[in-house]
């Protein structure tokens, strides 16, 4: 499976450590903007870990979304490969998987546990096989895998050390996914998935053949209104965990968290029509943003990196 844009095949022994953390950069930077644009804040020590924990992640999702010939079953074979082979990687065996060689360096420095690593692989072995979620709580089961551990992962790597930070990094992570799911309702269509649970489709009298049709109307945007309450509502329980991040790296999860909660902003200002086009930050934005981020926290701008440094483009 290739996942990195320089189509560097992945089973490749032959680079150094840190030529695997470059791989794992290389991938974030051409999956998703707007985190990698976050991440560039982080000071590279705690950058490169974060590059590694996203490739990680991305290799399983690729595994789910994007299987060429491969079956069900078959999904799930490599998907249990993969798991076993990064723990046996984290456990100090060896891997020729460039990925997973940085990941596993990545697990044993910040002492992320091995349970977050199996609960997020369920998530992704839910994806295989379900693609309806009849109640939010039946949903919650998904993204706690997908997304809250996610969270808690983000804490280790950034060295935040009480755990009462936590529960407001599950909030985190949950209310990205559920931005995502509101961003993507149209591609996830395509693929032949629903994240929007079934009983909130009912609540507002929407028909999910009407997502593959692109209907939008009062009820839909009814049906949005709701959806993105939801996710402001973890938005605002992440916000109170901010102050457990250590001093210099919480302006980039500040910035983060302002560039997907503004996915939100897109999402209402194009009347809810996510089916004619992506909801997405452009790059001048992207550059209020974290402006705006740091007029509000100067201090965590002048005991961290600079974000000058991103002024230069993408």
């Amino acid at each position: 499976m290739r996942v990195d844009p320089a189509r560097t095949a992945l089973a490749d022994g032959r680079l150094s450590l840190e030529g695997c953390y470059r791989l794992c950069r290389s991938i974030q930077r051409a999956h998703s903007k707007t985190y990698y644009f976050s991440t560039r804040l982080l000071e590279p020590e705690v950058r490169r870990g974060v590059h590694a924990l996203y490739a990680f992640m991305r290799y399983a999702d690729e595994i789910v979304d994007n299987p060429g010939g491969l079956s069900p079953e078959d999904q799930l074979d490599a998907l249990r490969r993969l798991e076993e082979e990064a723990l046996a990687a984290v456990g100090g065996g060896w891997t020729e998987n460039p990925v997973l060689r940085a990941f596993a360096d990545t697990v044993r420095r910040c002492g992320i546990r091995e349970r977050h690593i199996r609960s997020f692989m369920r998530s992704m072995k839910m994806d295989v096989g379900v693609t309806r979620y009849l109640t939010y709580r039946d949903l919650e089961e998904y993204t706690y895998g997908s997304a809250a551990v996610v969270g808690i992962m983000m804490c280790r790597v950034l060295g935040v050390e009480d755990d009462r930070a936590y529960p407001h990094a599950e909030a985190l992570g949950t209310a990205m996914q559920l931005t995502n799911f509101l961003r993507d309702i149209a591609e996830d269509w395509r693929r032949g998935r629903v994240y929007l649970p079934l009983e909130d489709l009912e609540r507002f009298g929407y028909r999910e053949e009407e997502l593959g049709a692109g209907v939008v109307d009062e009820r839909f945007a009814g049906l949005m209104r709701f959806e993105i309450l939801r996710a402001r509502g973890l938005y605002a329980v992440a916000d109170e965990g901010m102050g457990y991040i250590p001093r210099g790296r919480r302006y980039a999860v500040l910035v983060a968290r302002e560039l997907y909660a503004a996915i939100l902003d897109r999402i209402e200002e194009a009347g809810y029509d996510v089916f004619s086009r992506r909801a997405q930050t452009s790059w001048p934005q992207k550059l209020a943003l974290a402006a705006g981020c740091a007029f509000r926290e100067p201090g965590e701008v002048l005991s961290g990196l600079c974000p000058a440094r991103i002024a230069t483009g993408p």
